[in-house]
């Protein structure tokens, strides 16, 4: 092969050569653009990653903080619910009046009035008021005192607090307002029979026809203290009944002598008593806060009680110490409980 010839090739290697470079560098540079292309895709996407991942966190956290927000106020809700349940009790318990009326004398104040003459004539109808006293249960430590002023009270119960000086000690009381337990008052209306009365105490001595006539025959005698029957009811399986008389008086003899002998054979001594209905009306319940009355709690033992109670009332007797006339005090000492009766005057503030 010729010089010119290897030229040739040479020449022509060379452009392949060139040509081949050439590619490989566009082919490199399409490379790096795609590489460059994914790196900035993959950077924007992790970016986007990024943002999405602090948007998520942050509504989990903004899910997390409701999420206690609610719980929070659903043990909010709970405790009042309950505290309104305890208050309800509490006030069903306090508004449940049950009071045992001891035996009293009573005073009659009215009669009835009704249209119908002969229920007049064969009735003794009554209305009596009963009214409970508000009260007040004073505990160990404690005492109430009343001053003759309103404003006095006011003044103690201004007070955070009252140091009061018995002999060579001092004490701090504290003053509270107080209510009274609820009270009630109602009517009690009373139909006393001037005819009928009922007895007891009359077993079946004879057949059941023979009882009753023995029964309304001595009832009809007027010399044990009976009068003319209308009408006997008897009943032989507990020994109770009742009679009407024509004439009105002989019940009410026979019931304030509460005895009376009966003839079956021998003589049977039976119980009598007035025939009455009774009916409770206008039923009410109150509750009020004495105006001049003032409870003192923290009392401390520190002497003999009745002295004690001498140092307070001189204490809150004081003008210096915010203090006035004292129209009654009373203390308890602890260990002891002690219930106060007020009475309804002005003293008595409704609630």
């Amino acid at each position: 092969m010729s010089t010119q010839d290897l030229m040739e090739s040479a020449d022509t290697e060379r452009s392949r050569l060139l040509l081949e470079k050439a590619e490989a560098d566009n082919e490199k540079r399409k490379a790096e653009a795609e590489l460059k292309t994914f790196m900035d895709n993959e950077e924007k996407l992790t970016d986007k990653f990024k943002i999405d991942l602090q948007e998520v966190q942050e509504e989990m956290q903004s899910l997390d903080r409701a999420n206690r927000d609610l719980k929070r106020e659903l043990d909010d809700l709970r405790k009042k619910l309950q505290f309104k349940r305890a208050e309800s009790d509490s006030l069903q318990r306090k508004f449940k009046i049950q009071a045992k009326i001891p035996v009293k004398p009573v005073k009659f104040t009215r009669g009835l009035e009704t249209d119908e003459g002969e229920e007049r004539d064969d009735l003794v109808a009554s209305v009596f008021t009963v009214t409970q006293r508000p009260s007040f249960l004073l505990k160990g430590g404690q005492a109430l005192i009343t001053f003759e002023e309103e404003k006095v009270a006011e003044q103690i119960l201004r007070l955070a607090k009252c140091s009061v000086t018995c002999d060579k000690a001092k004490m701090d009381i504290k003053p509270y307002s107080l209510t009274l337990e609820p009270s009630v008052k109602f009517e009690i209306h009373i139909k006393v029979s001037k005819k009928t009365i009922k007895f007891r105490n009359a077993p079946p001595t004879l057949p059941e026809e023979r009882m009753r006539d023995r029964l309304e025959l001595s009832f009809s005698r007027a010399s044990r203290g009976g009068g003319e029957v209308e009408k006997l009811e008897y009943d032989k399986n507990n020994g109770t009944g009742r009679v009407t008389f024509v004439n009105t008086g002989v019940a009410e003899n026979l019931v304030l002598r509460g005895k009376f002998c009966v003839d079956t054979g021998s003589d049977m001594v039976v119980d009598v008593f007035p025939l009455y209905d009774y009916q409770l009306k206008k039923f009410q319940t109150y509750s009020g806060a004495p105006n001049r009355t003032v409870l003192l709690g923290g009392i401390q033992g520190l002497m003999d009680e009745e002295d004690l109670q001498d140092h307070l009332e001189i204490h809150f007797q004081k003008p210096s110490n915010y203090g006035g006339e004292v129209e009654n005090i009373q203390y308890v000492p602890d260990g002891k409980e002690l219930t106060a009766f007020f009475s309804e005057d002005n003293n008595i503030r409704d609630n």
